[in-house]
């Protein structure tokens, strides 16, 4: 998220919050017991090769609980009051740790499905192992959200085409690709999209990208929402 860099620096104190929804948000889990749920703000496991992140660090946040089934069959429920600013980004984390010369893939297919109310987006959140570069993918969005940065203009990479905007949160550089169209199912080529920044458009050398995160960047859902990623899968090498 392009703020995300806050939640390692500065972890806001939201208990009360959190415990008045902790009971709620349970139930919102699939009916079968789940492997992992965690209504806690930095509650977190790894399951099958990724790390799941509850991932609450906005100001104002509500209630909000995670749940998993394995590391590509999760989602959550989340309370978050009508309010401007990002309060949460719930995601699965795979670990690349790889340059991006030194990659000879990196895909991702996602399948999900989210609320027709609230404001959030559905994103990949890709990061250099320094974290001073962010690469956000949207594929859906709704309600008053928007990208940091200006608008660079439109490019079809990677089997879809997006609105890239740039610009910095003051911690890293942020680019942010908008699908021109919403989207709750396919498969992103990652790879492409990380070597026209690189190559085509000279923002950034050749990093080793660490994390490639997927998640619900959650600005508002009040009365509670779920969100489901029914499948994710990451893969690179």
């Amino acid at each position: 998220m392009a703020t995300s860099t806050l939640s390692r620096i500065t972890k806001v104190l939201l208990a009360p919050a959190l415990a008045l929804g902790a009971t709620v948000g349970l139930a919102s889990a699939p009916a079968h017991a789940a492997v992992w749920s965690s209504c806690d703000q930095w509650g977190n496991t790894g399951l099958n090769g990724y790390t799941l992140y509850n991932n609450i660090w906005g100001s104002g946040a509500g209630a909000q609980c995670v749940w998993a089934n394995s590391g590509t069959n999760w989602g959550v429920w989340a309370n978050h009051p009508d309010t401007g600013g990002i309060k949460s980004y719930p995601n699965a984390k795979k670990v690349i740790n790889k340059s991006i010369t030194s990659l000879s893939s990196l895909t991702s297919s996602y399948n999900v499905t989210v609320p027709s109310s609230g404001a959030y987006n559905t994103s990949y959140d890709i990061w250099d192992t320094d974290y001073d570069y962010e690469i956000m993918l949207w594929v859906n969005h709704n309600g008053a959200v928007g990208p940091l940065g200006s608008p660079q203009g439109t490019v079809s990479l990677g089997g879809h085409t997006w609105n890239v905007h740039k610009g910095s949160n003051g911690h890293n550089e942020v680019f942010s690709f908008l699908r021109t169209s919403d989207s709750n199912s396919g498969t992103v080529n990652i790879l492409p999209i990380l070597k026209w920044i690189k190559d085509t458009k000279g923002w950034m050398g050749n990093e080793t990208i660490g994390d490639v995160q997927f998640g619900y960047e959650i600005t508002s859902s009040s009365g509670g929402l779920d969100f489901r990623t029914n499948n994710l899968t990451v893969s690179g090498g």
